[in-house]
């Protein structure tokens, strides 16, 4: 069978068991395949919300020198830039990989409350492809600690990495014990009330096929997937589409090939799959640094936010 009539028929088959989810027919009758597409209803509704990532070289300290910007000057951008929301990654926060103190995050949860800003979710960077398992145990505990943050922010999901597999390494492996670290986060997040997103970030899972089978083998609903638009660059649509029931929160990019291609998201045509979908919540946006061009945050978020923002209305 060729490799073309293998993704076509793994299309298909996503797209029964959705509209078998849709129908109604209870979690028994998908059970099946493991994990179920999320349980949508009143159609779409779509928000805006800004991932700290994009003012990184801002709100990072370097060489020495303090950060030019606090996470609280960008909850004044997202408020001036109209934003409904802003993805405050956990790099960012003071001591990270520590997390904050009670204080710290009460008095960002209070100013994001008073500019009329939700918190749309936040992140960590972990490793759960690799066999030190060290690394990924560590990684398991900060997922933890920072669940515990987003449940204190009121942040309804946290973002984690699968992570990049070793060189040789064995698929269906690393596959199995990436799935046990990611369910022993999603029973912390279930306690907690916060959802586990695993993001395509261009390591492990490189297609929707390979994410979604991430998604049920933990088979929890307490985990899902942040649908970066910029790491399906095989397929980008097709794969976007096929892994829309499962996803629970967004990095869009300006462009589904990667930071440095010159291609642009067609954004009528996201916007469209996403709609189609029902899908309801927060779509937060995440520019990026291109080699060769000088990066300017301040002109490139609310210029990017604007044609985002442009599309939900066409829509």
């Amino acid at each position: 069978m060729s490799n073309h009539s293998t993704r076509r028929d793994f299309f298909k088959q996503t797209a029964s068991i959705s509209m078998v989810a849709a129908a109604g027919l209870g979690l028994s009758t998908v059970s099946a395949y493991g994990q179920v597409p999320a349980r949508r209803r009143g159609g779409p509704k779509l928000k805006t919300s800004l991932n700290a990532y994009s003012f990184s070289d801002a709100l990072t300290a370097t060489g020495g020198k303090p950060a030019s910007m606090t996470l609280f000057d960008l909850l004044d951008f997202c408020a001036d830039q109209n934003f409904d929301a802003i993805d405050p990654t956990g790099y960012f926060f003071p001591g990270y990989p520590k997390v904050p103190t009670d204080a710290y995050i009460a008095s960002f949860k209070r100013r994001a409350f008073e500019l009329g800003l939700g918190i749309s979710g936040t992140g960590i960077r972990n490793n759960f492809a690799t066999a030190d398992k060290t690394v990924r145990a560590t990684g398991v505990q900060l997922a933890k600690d920072w669940i515990e943050v987003a449940a204190k922010l009121g942040a309804p999901v946290i973002r984690v990495f699968a992570g990049a597999e070793d060189k040789g390494a064995d698929r269906k492996e690393v596959a199995k014990w990436m799935a046990d670290d990611l369910r022993t986060c999603v029973e912390h997040g279930k306690k907690h009330g916060v959802v586990v997103g695993v993001q395509n970030h261009g390591d492990f899972l490189r297609n929707a096929e390979q994410t979604i089978d991430m998604v049920k083998r933990v088979n929890s609903e307490w985990l899902g997937v942040i649908l970066d638009t910029g790491n399906y660059p095989a397929d980008p649509y097709n794969d976007i589409a096929a892994v829309m029931p499962y996803t629970v929160n967004f990095q869009i990019k300006e462009s589904p090939s990667g930071k440095d291609s010159p291609v642009r998201l067609d954004l009528n045509r996201f916007v469209k799959i996403v709609r189609d979908a029902g899908y309801r919540g927060y779509l937060p946006i995440e520019t990026l640094p291109v080699t060769g061009v000088k990066y300017e945050p301040f002109k490139v978020v609310p210029r990017f936010h604007a044609e985002v923002s442009a599309a939900f209305a066409r829509a």
